[in-house]
This record gives structure tokens, sequence and C-alpha cells, in this order.
């Protein structure tokens, strides 16, 4: 580690604090299970939010997605700020099962804290909530920051989507960048690709299975469709590439069908997950796999593909060389050093990169640590984390 782990940035036992409370308050995201509870969904977190940016004394808006799930979007504005920078942050956390710590007590042990979202991304959230209050008690005048908290990044992206349909811009002239808070051990990530999901169903003739001569078994025929889609996935593995994020890949993640045992089933159903590049048009990624089946597989299969319920698109770096520059001169006066790297999963800097928003991410943490059993975040790179943001503020005129 390139800081010490007794850094003394100003603002630490803030940054420390305010992430225990983070950790303590559950925000699950139930990703389409039929979860209840109040560990469910992220108005609490959102109304802890609140608080917080009540006690900063600053303007913010909560903009609501579906019930229980609103953004909070918080704003220092400068009057004679010459350009925007938002930082925006999810909310939410993926679900608690098999973990084997208290996902809630936010217990400190050796330089890290433990805990559901800890690195997944209440870490780096901590960190822009520090670094904000930092820029807005000093006064730091010359860029307009917005501090947007969205929900539902672990499955659909409600969030961010309802985010960019605002005018993010204001009244500030100038450039207008993005940075997203993902776990990157202080890393720039500067490109990654995107993802879309679909259904993939068969459809057959139920009867009693003392009979199956009698009925169509859509899991017989989803079962001589999987080996096909598993060559298109290598197929297209081979012909498209990325310089900076390798192969786009398919892959089928879910399979479920039939009503009982002794019952031939007349449906089954697959889920896919297609990973993409930054130049492919989204709207052309199911209907690739549909062209290939219906030109390969058996004539008498019935097989239907639905639209897609989750898009985000891939992340290219055209445009972020600025930011990306800013922000690597902050990463190295606190700790000497950074890469810029492509990752294989997505963000929301995406969808603010679609919106014409210039977006890197950046944040506390290593992705080996998110959604494990004994989630944690070292502090030390939290603490580090909100010094880098701060400075990147307070050191550039326009960024």
């Amino acid at each position: 580690m390139l800081f010490g782990r007794n850094a003394s940035f100003r603002g630490m036992h803030e940054t420390t604090r305010v992430l225990r409370d983070l950790v303590a308050i559950p925000s699950l995201n139930p990703m389409g299970r039929d979860l209840s509870g109040p560990e469910v969904f992220e108005y609490r977190l959102t109304d802890y939010l609140e608080e917080y940016f009540r006690t900063l004394q600053v303007q913010f808006v909560r903009q609501s997605i579906a019930p229980l799930r609103d953004n909070i979007v918080a704003f220092h504005e400068p009057q004679a700020a010459t350009s925007t920078l938002i930082f925006e942050v999810h909310q939410d956390t993926v679900p608690v099962d098999q973990m084997k710590i208290d996902p809630y007590a936010a217990v400190i042990e050796n330089g890290r804290l433990y805990g559901r979202g800890a690195c997944d991304v209440k870490g780096g959230m901590a960190a822009m909530l520090s670094a904000f209050s930092r820029l807005v008690r000093e006064r730091i005048s010359h860029t307009r920051v917005v501090l947007a908290c969205c929900v539902d990044e672990e499955f659909t992206f409600l969030g961010v989507q309802r985010l960019v349909k605002d005018d993010l811009r204001g009244a500030t002239p100038g450039p207008i960048q993005a940075i997203v808070a993902e776990p990157t051990e202080l890393d720039i990530v500067h490109a990654h690709k995107g993802a879309v999901r679909w259904h993939l169903s068969t459809s057959g003739r139920s009867c009693h299975s003392s009979r199956p001569d009698q009925g169509i078994n859509a899991i017989y025929h989803m079962a001589e469709l999987i080996p096909l889609i598993e060559r298109f996935a290598r197929e297209l593995s081979q012909k498209r590439t990325d310089a900076l994020l390798g192969p786009a890949t398919l892959s089928v993640g879910r399979i479920f069908g039939g009503t009982s045992v002794n019952t031939v089933p007349d449906h089954c159903q697959i889920e896919i997950d297609r990973r993409t590049l930054p130049g492919e048009e989204i709207a052309s990624i199911p209907k690739e796999l549909r062209e290939y089946l219906e030109t390969h597989a058996p004539k008498e299969i019935d097989f239907r593909l639905s639209e897609p319920w989750l898009s985000c698109p891939a992340l290219s770096p055209i445009g972020s060389d600025e930011l990306i520059g800013a922000l690597g001169r902050a990463i190295d006066s606190v700790k000497s050093q950074h890469r810029v790297v492509a990752v294989p999963y997505g963000t929301d800097a995406s969808t603010l990169a679609q919106a014409g928003i210039p977006s890197v991410v950046f944040g506390p943490g290593n992705i080996a640590q998110a959604h494990t059993c004994d989630e944690w975040i070292e502090l030390a790179q939290v603490e580090a984390a909100s010094e880098i943001l701060y400075r990147l503020v307070r050191d550039n005129e326009r960024i």
C-alpha cells in the first residue's frame, strides 16, 4: 500500500463515521426476487442522505423511481463556477444470502470495515460524501459539484436512466464530466463492457408423464437449443473483439421450466447475459442470436426471445482524456502512482457517457471483495479516495 494505514488526511473521522452509518443501513436490491422486509429497497438510506444534505444546508432533490426507491441528488452551486463535475454513486447492494458475518454490523478490525456494501459501493459513497462536504464548507467556487446517489444499479440501472433525463449542467457554462464510484483500488477505469439480458423460451404440450408420447417436452427442446447457443457464443468471442476490452461474450445464467415431475413440461425458459463492446448496437444483439437459431435449430422447435429486460451500454474512453489527466494528477498527489484500465463489468458511467457526459470510474476497494460472504474494505483506501476527490476539485479550475 502506497499510503500509510495511519494516514492523517483531514476529514478522516467523518469519512469513517459516515461509512459505518451507511453500512449499518440496509439498502438491499431484491434483483427480481420476491423479497420483502425492512432491509429491502433503498428508502432508509435515502432518508439518511436527505438528512445529511439538510445538515450541510445544500439544495437537493429526490427523484421517484419506484415505490420506496428514490434517487437523491445534491448540489454545490457556486455562482462563479465555470464547469460541472458529477459524483455519481449507487445506493443499493446485492442481497445477503450466504454471508458469514452480520451484514449490517459495520465491524472494524485491522483497518478494515466489514459488511454488505462496504466495498460495493458504500466505501465510495462515504468518500464522495466527505469530499463533497469539504468542498461545500470551504466554499470552493470554481466548480459546480453534483452528488447523485442513484437506486437500482445492481439489477436494471433504473436510477441512472432517470438521472440523465434531467439537464445536469444547469446554468453553469463550461464542460460537464462525471466520476462514478465503484471499487477500482484507486485506479481509473476508462472503458468497460456493456450488458444486455433477455429471456429465451421454448413451448411444448403438457400431458401426464405416464404417456410422454402424447406431449411435447419443452425442456427437451431447450436442451437441443443450448448447445447451439454455446456454439454461437464461442463463434461470437472469436470474431468480435476490442483492443481494450477483449471479446464480446454470451452466457446462459438461469434455466427453469415445467410444473411437476409427473407432468411433461409445456414451457422452459433461460436467461441470457450478453456482454457488449463499444460501438455495438444494443437493438441488434438479441436479433443476432435469433437469426442464428432460425438457421441452425430444428424447425419443429418453437422458441421465442423476449425484449431485453436490461440494457447497459459499453463505456468508451473517447472524450474522457481531460478528466483522466486531472484525476490522475490528484491520485498521484496522494499515493504517488495510478493505472488507467479497462474492465469487463458494467457501471452507471456508460449511461452518463451515452448522455454526452464524459465519465470515468473510480473508487476505493477491490472488486474481488464485492458481493462476498465477508465483504470488507480497507479504511485507508476510503480515506485516500475522499482526499483524492477533494484535491481533484480544489486544484483544477476547469475539470
